[in-house]
This record gives C-alpha cells, structure tokens and sequence, in this order.
C-alpha cells in the first residue's frame, strides 16, 4: 500500500508540473528607446508582467519604449501602437467632456433628472444628482449595483477568466441607476456607476451616444486615432494584447459597452494617451481643466472631474488608473515638473508603482508584499487532498461515499488553489506537490475500495450532499471555463 501510495504521488506530482501555474514574467523583447526601457524593467521588477508598453512625456517630446510581449497565440513584441484595455482612465476623458460641455454652456451643477427624464428613480434623491458630483464620485451612488447577479458573476469570472459583465449596454446601466439609492452624499466614494451614468448623461445632452461624442469633443482634436469604444460586435483592434491575470491565465475582454463613460469596453495605447497627457498638461486639451482639483478626498489627495492629484512630499502628481480583468494602466503627470507617463500592462498586476518609480516618487508601498489571502490560497488549498491521505492510513472506518467526497473536495480546491492562488509569490512547485498529495491519498484510499461499505450509516438524503455538491460546482466551473 506504502509503495503504491509513494509512487503515485511521486508520478502525479512530476506530470502535474506541466499544468502548474505559470506567472506571466517579462521576456526579453525590447523596442523604442534603450535607455527608457532599461528604467522600466527596473522599476517594474521580473514578476507579475509579461508586455509593458511605456511612454514618458517631457520638454523634449515623448519618449516610447516596451518590454515584454502581446501574449496570445502569436506574441510580439509591444510597442505605442499595441492596443490594451484602457479601463478606467476612461473616467479621466469623461471629466473632460464635462468640462468642454461647461465651457459651450452646459451647467456643472445639471440635475439627472433634467437629462434623464426617462428614468423612473426609485430613490428620488438620485434624481437631483449632479454632473459635477458624478465626475467628482461625491454623488453617493453605490460602487456597482449589487445584486445575486453581480456576485455570481463576478465569483465566476475569478474563477474562469470570463467578462463579469457581458455586452451590458446603456439601458443596464440606466435599470441600475433607477434601481438603487444613495449613501454619503457629498463624500468621495469612488463610483463606476456614476461614471457610466455621467457619460450617457453627457450623450443624452448632446443628443448623440457615448463613443461618438468622446471622438468628436476629446480623440479626433488630439489626433488619438487608435482609442476606441467597441461595440458588442467589433473585433478587438489589430495587433492588440492578451490580457492574462497574474497567475498567467486568459482573460476574456470586458465588452460592458454601456459603461464606457467608467472605462467598459474602451481600447488604446500608449501612443494616444501620450497625447492626452501632454495635451492635458500643457492646458491645450479640449476639458483640460477637468484636471483642476475642486474637491478633497483626503488631506494628500483631491479630485476635479475625473482626475485625481495627490501630494507626494513637495510634489503633485495627477493621474487616473485603470484596472480589467487582464490589463492595468496608469497616467499621469507633474504640471509643475513638466513631466508626465503613461504605462500599460497586459496582466491583472498593477502598473502605477511603475509609473509613479519612473516619475521618481518612491511611494510607502515599493516593498512589495504578498496578500495574506492568496498566499492562505494557494498553500492551504493545494494540500487539500492531505485530509485524504491521512484518512486513508489512520481512518479504519472509511466508506465509499466519505472517502468520493473527501476526493472531490480536495480536487475543488486544488483547482480553486490552480486559479486564485498568490503564484508570484509562492512557487508553482507547491501546487503540484499538492497534487502529488491528493494522488497519494486517492491511491491508498483505492486499496481498501472493495472493503469499504458504501456508507457508514444508514442512507438517508443527506448521505449525499457530501459527494455531491463539489461535484456539481465542479462540473459548473468546467463548463463556465470552456465556454
């Protein structure tokens, strides 16, 4: 039995190196200018990163470099024309068409119920919500809708990789809208709702929809001919990235087009937000005075609409972030210093750290350290199948119906560890010692099968929720990953 168990392990463990996570890592591709992108693997580090797509904007123009590579099928290497997920410094775009419709005489302080007349509130205070405070996250409008739907949704799209949110349009959002009620009116919580909701409002105002009124008031002046809002149809922009999460699994694209105002389903590159970011430094971009800090956060951080700025010891950096299920962004800029960046990555890892260490703002997070969660994640949940084991050699009253049980939960979580788990932390040997642990412990429990009665006790229906329930979730959770 010893010799059974040892040696299944052994070769299970062995094969499962094959299928280990894999953390996206920087290869060894770079373009555009040397120096830059020497500063960038730097200040970005190995781990957590596979193409990187940089732009640096001061008194001698802007500056490109990328290291890395696209991901996918066929990788290559990323350049200012490689297209990623902008998420959401969408919003940054948003406050700035606010601040050109102000300047052609549209109010600030408009109502939602004035653009929106349409919409039926079930809290009426959501009706006297203003533009200013939408742009400003002061409107008291929830994060996101939280619904069944939204949990379940956005459980399995950690877990498989799928678009949490599908090809919501803008009706979706305005059903949200109707739908919920506000909370600290007046202080800023940060909305993805109420920047989807600003941008249908400032297309309602303009009698146009959200994507051709972003192209003609901020893209087409500022010649950002690449950023686009894709509808649920439209292929995804040539030559783009890949976007994985930081264990290195696909990621599906956000297609939430109705929330494009907040960053759904908006593509660019490092090329066009350059041009953004310069523009709105300089102060000759069309709403670049969105920019402008109107209210306060918090003592070292305040808002305009859409932009952040944060005081960083005797400096001010303006920015926005962006964050999808495989991309992060970052743009920013010092008025004062005349310099600005913008990085894009195709992982889940943020790239603001990155942008902030090329800036030269060290920050109190540079030490990196891991989350607790994902480390608990991905040690416990590997050696789920230790219960198994152990069971197998001291339990002399095992059934076939604890013995399934145990089985597939242990096989749950392994794979539960496989996604969630903090791989750029802890090495993906230790996922297949797990299952190495849990082969063994199925081997030994299988010597003693035909000895085994089909349960301990008396069936009854509740003999079988044991066995049953991690089947289905995972038969579930294979058929949500293949699809």
């Amino acid at each position: 039995m010893k010799v059974i168990t040892l040696a299944s392990g052994l070769v299970t463990a062995l094969l499962a190196l094959l299928i280990a996570p894999a953390p996206p890592t920087l290869g060894p591709r770079t373009t555009g200018d040397p120096a830059l992108a020497k500063l960038v693997r730097q200040a970005a580090g190995e781990q957590g990163y596979r193409g990187l797509s940089v732009a640096m904007i001061g008194d001698g123009g802007i500056t490109h470099a990328g290291v890395g590579d696209t991901g996918g099928p066929d990788p290559r290497p990323v350049g200012p024309e490689t297209a990623y997920e902008l998420g959401s410094i969408a919003k940054a775009a948003t406050g700035m068409l606010l601040a050109d419709l102000a300047a052609d005489g549209l109010s600030p302080d408009t109502q939602l119920r004035e653009l929106l007349p349409g919409v039926r509130f079930s809290d009426p205070a959501v009706g006297t919500v203003t533009l200013a405070e939408l742009s400003s996250h002061r409107s008291g409008l929830p994060r996101l809708r939280l619904t069944p739907m939204t949990f379940a949704r956005a459980y399995v799209s950690t877990l498989t990789g799928a678009d949490p949110y599908g090809a919501q349009g803008p009706q979706a959002v305005l059903d949200d809208l109707a739908a919920v009620s506000l909370r600290d009116r007046g202080t800023v919580s940060y909305s993805n709702l109420g920047a989807a909701v600003l941008g249908l409002a400032l297309a309602e105002h303009a009698g146009t929809d959200y994507a051709s009124l972003l192209r003609t008031r901020i893209l087409a002046p500022l010649g950002m001919d690449a950023t686009v809002v894709l509808a649920p149809q439209d292929p995804l922009p040539a030559g783009h990235a890949a976007g994985q999460d930081e264990n290195g699994r696909p990621m599906d694209p956000w297609r939430d087009h109705g929330s494009a105002g907040a960053g759904g389903a908006v593509w660019s590159t490092t090329g066009d937000i350059a041009k953004l970011v310069r523009a709105v430094m300089e102060g000759r971009a069309p709403g670049a005075d969105a920019a402008t800090p109107r209210f306060t956060e918090k003592p070292d951080r305040r808002i305009g609409y859409g932009w952040f700025t944060t005081r960083h010891g005797e400096r001010d950096i303006t920015w926005h972030n962006g964050a999808t299920g495989g991309f992060s962004a970052y743009a920013a800029f010092d008025r004062a210093a005349g310099r600005g960046v913008v990085v894009m990555g195709n992982t889940s890892k943020s790239v603001q750290r990155v942008g902030l260490r090329l800036l030269g703002v060290s920050t109190p997070g540079d030490d990196e350290r891991p989350p607790i969660q994902a480390l608990a994640f991905a040690i416990l949940f590997s050696f789920a199948g230790l219960g198994l084991l152990v069971s197998a050699f001291r339990n002399p009253r095992l059934d076939r119906l604890s013995v399934t049980g145990r089985f597939l939960w242990a096989a749950l979580f392994l794979w539960l560890a496989h996604g969630t788990g903090g791989w750029s932390f802890v090495p993906p040997f230790v996922w297949a010692l797990g299952a190495g642990v849990l082969a063994a412990g199925t081997a030994a429990a299988l010597t003693r099968w035909r000895a085994m009665p089909l349960s301990g006790a008396p069936l009854t229906w509740r003999s079988w929720p044991g066995p049953a329930l991690p089947a289905v979730l995972l038969i579930a959770f294979g058929l949500a990953t293949a699809l």
